[in-house]
């Protein structure tokens, strides 16, 4: 049997993960339910696999907790109130144009940073990675590749010592209940430029055409295709880069917006399959 290992790497989103940090990025929280079900699927190829997630919700939920413990008699607060508020608070204290030392943009990168470091004593410095990115933690993980793919413009070679850790070897990347067209408008929009390709040192026989695909469900407000955010992602959709894939998942159709279905994701057989069929196109 071939011994090729590839590698998962999860990033979640807006709020909703609890403030206890796990004390290493393969103790699993919130992608542990879909590892199980990944695996399950795979079967003897489960052991070519390794997991790790990229866990920030601590950084900021502290202060929110406090905040909704505070005001909950004024407010008559509920489960929707509390994932707005994370929502929004998540994204203003994430923007961009705070970044600096001590900003939360950096202190979530790092998280990133910290997780691909542990992926590359899994699956070695030219392993192959998927990325599944959560609501806001698709807006990180495009932003982290941008950043290292800017530099690498700028300086002439990568930040890191391996393709792996440059984000040089993903294999794809896979968002859900994506918001990153929202973060879009205060650009200019011929200014707007996705990340490129980030499998540029994967072999050419290994690279899987749609790289990108981003799931959406119409009930989740949160959620967007991205192809019509700008023109450039629209031409990474007519190129077959990026593809945008409406589903519907278990929960109950409403009137209104059901703030549950932004979670559901995890669960969901429309996505559960195509992330264990893009791992099986990662092995083979």
């Amino acid at each position: 049997m071939p011994t090729r290992k590839v590698g998962v790497i999860v990033i979640h989103g807006f709020g909703g993960h609890g403030t206890a940090r796990p004390a290493s990025t393969d103790d699993l929280t919130f992608s542990a339910a879909m590892s199980r079900r990944v695996r399950r699927k795979l079967g003897d190829d489960a052991a070519r696999l390794a997991w790790r997630e990229v866990f920030w919700s601590d950084i900021l939920r502290n202060r929110q907790d406090a905040y909704l413990e505070q005001t909950c008699d004024s407010t008559g607060m509920d489960g929707r109130r509390a994932l707005v508020m994370a929502a929004m608070s998540d994204a203003v204290a994430y923007d961009r144009s705070g970044a600096g030392p001590g900003a939360v943009y950096e202190a979530i990168h790092a998280r990133f940073e910290i997780a691909m470091r542990d992926m590359e004593a899994d699956i070695g410095p030219n392993g192959q990675v998927l990325i599944l990115a959560h609501s806001l933690g698709g807006h990180v993980a495009s932003n982290y590749i941008y950043d290292l793919q800017k530099f690498r413009k700028r300086a002439g070679q990568g930040r890191f010592a391996s393709p792996l850790q440059n984000m040089r070897t993903v294999a794809g990347v896979m968002t859900f209940g994506c918001n990153i067209p929202i973060f879009l408008f205060g650009h200019p929009a011929e200014a707007i430029k996705p990340i490129d390709y980030p499998g540029a040192d994967i072999p050419d026989d290994h690279h899987i055409m749609t790289w990108w695909q981003n799931f959406y469900d119409k009930q989740d407000i949160l959620a967007y295709p991205i192809g019509p955010a700008a023109s450039r992602y629209a031409q990474m959709v007519a190129d077959r880069a990026l593809r945008d894939v409406p589903v519907r998942l278990g929960t109950p159709e409403v009137g209104g917006w059901d703030p549950l279905t932004h979670g559901s994701y995890w669960d969901d057989a429309e996505l559960i399959t195509p992330v264990v069929h893009y791992i099986n196109k990662m092995l083979g």
